[in-house]
Order: C-alpha cells, then structure tokens, then sequence
C-alpha cells in the first residue's frame, strides 16, 4: 500500500529526473477494489529490465485537468512515488482522493541511480476510473459522530412539506392527486450513496420546543401539506440512516429514509444505508404505549431530513398556507457540505 506525497518536478535535470528508454513503460493498466478512497493498480511490462526498477511515478488527476501540465495543477499532490512492490499495488490517500469523483492516472517505472537521481520510463497510457460513494462503514462512522450532537427527543405527531401552490396544484392535476417521489439532489456528503440515487418525497418532522407544533417559516415554499405521523412512520416502515452534514452554519442536518417494508426504496437502502430501530435510535423514534397507541419523537439538536420512498396522497393529510416567513437562505437544496467541519466529517474523501 503507499500513501501519496506532494511532490513538484518535470523530467529535466533541474529535477533530478533523467529519462532512460530501456526501463520498460507500464502496459495495460487495470484498476480495480475501487472504494472511496482507495483503489488497487496492475499493469504488465517487460520482464527483462524488471530487476532495476526501483520506484514506480503515478500521476493521478482529477479528469477536468487531464489537460493541464503534469505535476503543476491545484490539487496537490497529484504525483505518488512508491517503491517498487508485488502487483497489484494499493494507493489509499482521503487527501487527495475523494469519493464518487473522475480520475486519470498514468504510471512510470523509475530506477534510482547511485547519485540520487532517477532514470524514468516513458509514460504509460491514460486510464480513466471513478471512486465509489461512502460504505456502510463510513455512514456508520457519520451516524455515530451524528449521534453525539443528535439532543434529547422531542414529541411530534406529524410529518410536513413545504412547496409552492403550483407544486400541489400539478400534484392534483397530473399526478392522481399524488406527490410522487424525485431523484435526490447531491446536497449533503460528497460520497452519499443517496444522492443522485435515491428516490423519495422530502419531508420535515422538527417542531419548536416551546409549542410542540411545526415551525411556521419554511425555506421551501408558502404551504404546508401535513400528515399524521403513523401514515408514514409505523412498525411495517424501515428506517435507516442517509447522512450527516451542514452548510458553514451552526445548523446540523441528519436525513433519514423511511421505506415501507419490501419497497422498491426498501431494497436499495437495505444494500447501501445503515439500519435503524425504530423504537431505540437517537434520532427519530416510532413506540407503542400502554394505550395501544403509537407514539413520535425526534431529536432536538439537529434538523431532519427525512425521505419518504413511496408516493404520498393528497388526501391522507392537508395543504394549508403558512403564516411565517419564507426563509431561502435555509434552503439545502444542492447544499455543499462543509468540508472543514469536525463535527459532520469523517477521515475519507469529503
């Protein structure tokens, strides 16, 4: 395995860098165990200079900048210099490798000389790759440091969404009276296996503590479709865990799935999210009291997000108009996440 290192210079003498044609250029490179931040590399080469090489270069870009000067772009480090070991060799680095993100990569043999300089290869051909979203490990690693800041649990009785007039009056009239689920924007992490994904109807659960009741501001829209908590959150609903993240603000958001049992939506979050349960987690809980009846909380300290992964009807709740404000500037619409926060990040690519 080999770490990259930040590393400037051009094949010249200045550099300590001398070509040597009879070291052989690497030919049919294969990448593969391609995770986040970590991918293997092989390739094959001659044989018969096999015993002086030394050091393999590898120049790794991001793809917009295929075209720029080797080992003189932004992004640094973008050249790794690793010793010469067994193929398939490992390259593993979250600082210069992010999740779900283009690459190029080329690769050069070298053989260190007696004075410290080296002999190169010529380059080998470009490959492109992409990097993997997050694992379960790494949303695990998320959903506990999400779980230190999650609060105490607040009682709420139902779900909510903000839209436009038009987007319910396009829901009654082209949609069977419907809101149907949509792709999930890339808000959030950059390595969220949801987004760009996902499909599902957004909805928010938070209320303010000292009325118990839904907030009457909304960054989304002037009215307000509002639903019993039980028609979507009951024990034949899953819930699983989808994020942890905020926007350069003091505001933290978690997004939850809510997927009924053997859905479409059920199925992908089975393969790709965190599982909670609904009656012990720390931030959105479904239990049954002595009555009988089912009973809702959520965490107080961060704002959920949570997605639906069916379609919802009109009729089984209200649409009304808010009397507060529309706040725009809490939009998470495409919300870049804040890559430097230590609260929400883990160490991968961000």
């Amino acid at each position: 395995m080999i770490n990259g290192l930040p590393s400037d210079g051009n094949k010249s003498q200045d550099s300590g860098i001398a070509e040597m044609e009879e070291l052989p250029v690497p030919q049919n490179i294969k990448i593969n165990n391609i995770t986040c931040d970590s991918f293997k590399i092989s390739w094959d080469m001659d044989s018969k200079a096999k015993e002086r090489i030394t050091h393999y270069f590898i120049d790794l870009n991001k793809k917009e900048n295929k075209n720029s000067n080797k080992f003189k772009h932004k992004d640094v480090p973008t050249k790794l210099v690793a010793k010469a070991v067994p193929l398939p060799m490992t390259v593993r680095g979250h600082w210069f490798l992010s999740p779900r993100t283009e690459y190029t990569v080329a690769v050069q043999t070298a053989s260190k000389q007696s004075d410290g300089d080296y002999a190169v290869s010529e380059w080998s051909e470009i490959i492109e790759f992409c990097t993997a979203d997050y694992s379960t490990v790494h949303l695990t690693q998320l959903l506990e440091k999400a779980e230190v800041i999650a609060g105490r649990m607040l009682k709420f009785s139902v779900f909510y969404r903000n839209q436009h007039k038009e987007y319910f009056d396009h829901a009654r009239e082209a949609q069977e009276n419907k809101m149907l689920p949509s792709v999930k924007d890339n808000s959030g992490s950059h390595g969220s296996p949801i987004s760009g994904k996902l499909e599902g109807v957004f909805f928010s659960c938070n209320t303010e503590f000292n009325t118990g009741k839904p907030p009457q501001d909304s960054p989304y829209g002037r009215y307000r479709f509002q639903i019993d908590a039980e028609a979507l959150f009951n024990p034949k609903t899953n819930l699983y865990f989808g994020d942890f993240y905020c926007m350069y603000t003091a505001y933290h958001y978690v997004i939850l799935v809510l997927a009924p049992e053997g859905s479409p939506g059920d199925d992908f979050c089975k393969q790709r999210l965190p599982a909670l349960d609904i009656t012990d987690n720390r931030f959105l809980t479904c239990t049954r009291e002595e009555d009988g009846r089912l009973a809702f909380h959520h965490a107080q300290d961060v704002i959920l997000e949570v997605i639906y992964t069916d379609p919802v009807d009109l009729a089984l709740g209200t649409v009304a108009e808010i009397s507060g404000h529309q706040l725009m500037s809490l939009s998470t619409v495409n919300a870049k996440k804040d890559p430097s926060c230590k609260t929400c990040n883990i160490s991968v690519g961000r």
